[in-house]
């Protein structure tokens, strides 16, 4: 990809969340049958993650609701790990195989995507004509980071921050109590008394590789201990003093006091842990609530939460959603349009609320939820620090010091989707004993050194 890119797509991303809302509200009526397309007609492959609120209620109420609902449209899902996930689609996309007719990406993509011209623009072409869509509902800040020049690409199915889960009840026999905005030396401090090697962990992390695994967690910190991965003039900053601390901490607290074999632990892993009692604390997505609430009930009474740890800045939590897409050229794209509108609507939260239960709506998409009472007092535990850690977010000023580029847990360039891994790389090496935090963060200066100060600001 051109480094070119780079200026243009952060210009993009950094439009006005209000003009997003306006273009994507304009209702002129009509149907749905973007691309010219039978909307109510056709087979459309779905590129999703594996997770609780994609394989546990997307996947079963597609075939039980939407199917029948509309039966001359198939839904085939291909389900994958984060990492592979992003392969898959990347490789789909850029080389335009049109192998899925619906992608599941983030803010990292949404807008480079679609200045490549990867990606329908959906406010123009299809939520212009759906006035039932309601895009002035959507939360502003997911809204913004899924959006290219004041317009859609993708659409949330949810969205999340990030937050600290710890056991009431362990922090009670232990005579401790959590801040509801706790540093990061409280949290190391809280695990050091609550770790009991072979029972429960003082703290979970995640440590398997990837840039949104390990370092979605560690970029947040490193965030607010002072460090970046590029200064202004776009040098590589992976092993500056900032940078360098934040990792050893990270490290050290999760070989100390976190689960064993961390190297090979993301979301999934550790929700299963928490699940389990295995946990004091885990510091994870805000959207995990939800699942330890519908999967782990006993769990869920006896949890806390707080917000995002952290260290010279006043917040820390990251900002990411789970969103839909439609890649530009593939067929039934009108039917396409039909599941993803379906798949993100109010009436959705509405679906999953009378069959699961309110609690399990997939959560930081819409403010209409965050003034539903029925939610409201059904996630009264999680609902509002959720909603406070998303409105509190600032892609654009994720760092203590000023940076040239936008995203808190990734970086807004091309060249992040190998670099992010390679760097993940080294530190999960790093947690696993296998080489030290000072070899892993040289070997990762070494490779973000590769790329010129040109390449990475498009000049």
């Amino acid at each position: 990809m051109k480094s070119s890119l780079v200026r243009l797509r952060r210009l993009g991303a950094a439009g006005g969340v209000a003009a997003v809302l306006a273009v994507a509200a304009c209702s002129s009526g009509g149907g749905t049958s973007g691309g010219g397309n039978d909307s109510n007609s056709g087979t459309v492959t779905v590129a999703v993650v594996s997770n609780p609120l994609i394989t546990g209620q997307m996947v079963p109420l597609t075939t039980s609701v939407f199917e029948k609902k509309y039966p001359n449209i198939k839904v085939k899902f291909a389900t994958y790990t984060e990492g592979d996930l992003r392969a898959a689609i990347e490789k789909d996309v850029s080389t335009h195989s049109n192998a899925f007719n619906v992608i599941m990406i983030g803010p990292y993509e949404a807008p480079l995507f679609a200045r490549n011209g990867w990606l329908d623009n959906l406010s123009t072409q299809f939520i212009s004509k759906d006035a039932s869509y309601d895009a002035a509902d959507l939360l502003p800040p997911i809204a913004k980071a899924l959006s290219y020049k004041s317009s859609l690409y993708a659409v949330p199915f949810y969205g999340e921050s990030s937050m600290m889960y710890y056991r009431k009840d362990l922090f009670a026999k232990a005579g401790l109590t959590m801040p509801q905005h706790p540093t990061w030396a409280q949290i190391a401090s809280f695990a050091a008394k609550l770790n009991k090697p072979g029972k429960v962990t003082g703290v979970c992390l995640r440590g398997l590789a990837g840039w949104g695994d390990n370092m979605a967690a560690l970029d947040t910190v490193v965030n607010t201990f002072g460090g970046e991965w590029f200064n202004q003039k776009w040098q590589p900053q992976l092993t500056s003093p900032a940078f360098e601390k934040a990792t050893s901490f990270y490290v050290n607290l999760v070989r100390k006091y976190g689960e064993s074999g961390a190297s090979n632990d993301s979301f999934n892993q550790l929700l299963t842990l928490y699940g389990q009692g295995k946990c004091a604390m885990w510091y994870d997505a805000t959207v995990a609530a939800t699942s330890i609430a519908t999967t782990y009930p006993s769990i869920a009474k006896q949890t806390g939460y707080a917000f995002a740890p952290t260290d010279l800045t006043k917040s820390s939590g990251w900002l990411w959603t789970w969103s839909l897409g439609i890649p530009q050229g593939t067929t039934s794209q009108g039917a396409a349009w039909k599941f993803v509108s379906w798949a993100t609507s109010k009436s959705y939260d509405q679906l999953v609320a009378n069959k699961y239960g309110w609690p399990a709506v997939p959560p930081g998409t819409r403010t209409s939820l965050y003034h539903n009472p029925d939610y409201l007092k059904a996630a009264s535990a999680f609902a509002p620090i959720t909603l406070a850690s998303i409105d509190g977010t600032d892609p654009n000023h994720p760092t203590l010091n000023p940076v040239p580029y936008v995203g808190i847990q990734y970086v807004d360039i091309p060249q992040f989707e190998s670099l992010g891994l390679e760097v993940a790389q080294q530190i999960a090496g790093a947690i696993a004993g296998t080489e030290t935090v000072s070899q892993a963060l040289k070997a990762s200066q070494a490779d973000a050194s590769q790329y010129t100060p040109q390449q990475l600001s498009g000049s």
